[in-house]
């Protein structure tokens, strides 16, 4: 959760259900609290089991409110209302079998339930249950019901351990999921504007082996094309990310995301030219190598056995073999990793590689580039439009580079027609 999430104040009601992983919500309240974000803490008589209105409270740094308070005759308008009305996103997690039928249904007989019916904002569902419970029928029917309404935004429980040592789906997301979507939501408000578009993303390094230890590689860490991916995902489109090798930690958060993994320019290229016909819109994101060692030993060379002048060969233009590939229905935009002054080298590779824009970011300034997990960058499109966005979290940058894309889009449209 980035600290620009809250450079306007947003307000988010958090429902706890009743059930273990409310725990987890504990850290999702610190850390929406700590980014600056005013977060009211409801709970149902169920979650009081779990976690005491005295800990969110404290962890929110505002009251918890329960449904003692719902029918306590202490406040000027109905709690349920002022609550609904003041909300910028409702999140309920755990979401339980049981607020799930009532939410598909529309009924409301706690303070949880009306504040939903009560507000027009986004909520996000986030159910946890025992693998049984969640594989019902009733249970099933009763979720697919709610995820027809456009309000509701969801994050499929995963598999895992369960509380009751169960092994299968009904685990509830992570912290770190959780906060990347409500992120997300409080940035777009809920929109959904990807929907029915396909996206392709690379991300990461290539590696390009002498032999089986040594490579030629760069330090990219895929973070950017991950943050891509979840702010693709989040918007509604469907989504495929192709990346080289990274730490299984940056791959978190990519729930609903098909996710192909190589190592080479050459993999990647083949994996990205193979899933192109589906693609709308091609992220190229990845640092992919730009040599590679002209031959491959099949075992470990002895050191005394390195050559002084290490001979090199060209690896594929992915971007340019991409380009000249893609049907006119397709945007592609590249990225361009630069030092000193980006603009002048991102706009001549736009033009020789056939882009219709391009992302130029530094990769000498101080939290920005490979590893950090903020980024800024001049957005240039194949007509001259240019926007540049200061230092932001990264995911916060790629639903830029979303509306930036979308209003390159609806110019091309807008020329069209006229």
């Amino acid at each position: 959760m980035g600290a620009a999430a809250a450079a306007t104040t947003h307000r988010v009601i958090l429902g706890l259900g009743g059930g273990i992983a409310a725990y987890k919500i504990c850290e999702v309240a610190s850390s929406l609290a700590k980014a600056g974000i005013n977060v009211v803490p409801v709970m149902t008589a169920g979650a009081q089991k779990f976690v005491t209105p005295l800990s969110l409270a404290t962890l929110c740094r505002h009251p918890a409110y329960t449904d003692r308070e719902f029918w306590a005759a202490t406040h000027s308008r109905p709690l349920h209302i002022d609550l609904g009305e003041s909300a910028d996103l409702l999140v309920i997690a755990p979401l339980t079998a049981n607020t799930l039928g009532k939410l598909a249904h529309g009924l409301a007989d706690n303070l949880l339930t009306n504040t939903v019916l009560a507000s027009t904002c986004p909520v996000l569902v986030v159910p946890a249950m025992n693998t049984d419970m969640w594989q019902q029928q009733t249970v099933q029917r009763n979720w697919q019901q709610l995820l027809t309404d456009p309000r509701y935004h969801a994050i499929t429980p995963g598999a895992g351990r369960l509380a009751c040592d169960r092994v299968g789906q009904g685990r509830m997301a992570e912290p770190s999921e959780i906060l990347a979507v409500i992120d997300s939501l409080l940035l777009t408000q809920g929109q959904r504007d990807l929907a029915g578009k396909h996206v392709l993303i690379s991300a990461g390094s290539t590696q390009e082996y002498l032999d089986p230890v040594r490579f030629i590689g760069n330090p990219s860490t895929g973070k950017m094309g991950v943050a891509l991916a979840q702010a693709a995902a989040h918007r509604g489109a469907t989504v495929t990310l192709v990346h080289g090798p990274m730490v299984a930690a940056h791959r978190q958060g990519l729930t609903g995301v098909q996710k192909i993994a190589v190592t080479s320019a050459a993999e990647m290229q083949q994996a990205l030219v193979a899933q192109l016909p589906q693609a709308d819109w091609i992220i190229m994101a990845a640092a992919v190598a730009d040599v590679k060692p002209r031959d491959r030993a099949p075992q470990k060379l002895p050191k005394a056995a390195l050559p002084e002048q290490l001979p090199l060969a060209p690896v594929p233009d992915i971007a340019a073999h991409l380009a000249s590939l893609k049907q006119p229905h397709q945007r592609l935009i590249g990225f361009a990793a630069q030092t000193g002054d980006i603009e002048p080298p991102a706009w001549e590779k736009l033009q020789r590689k056939g882009l219709d824009a391009i992302v130029a970011n530094p990769i000498d300034q101080a939290d920005s580039g490979f590893g950090s997990d903020s980024n800024q960058a001049i957005l240039l499109g194949q007509q001259g439009q240019r926007q540049v966005v200061p230092p932001c979290p990264k995911r916060h940058l790629a639903h830029q580079i979303y509306d930036f894309v979308n209003g390159l889009e609806r110019q091309g449209g807008a020329e069209e027609n006229s």
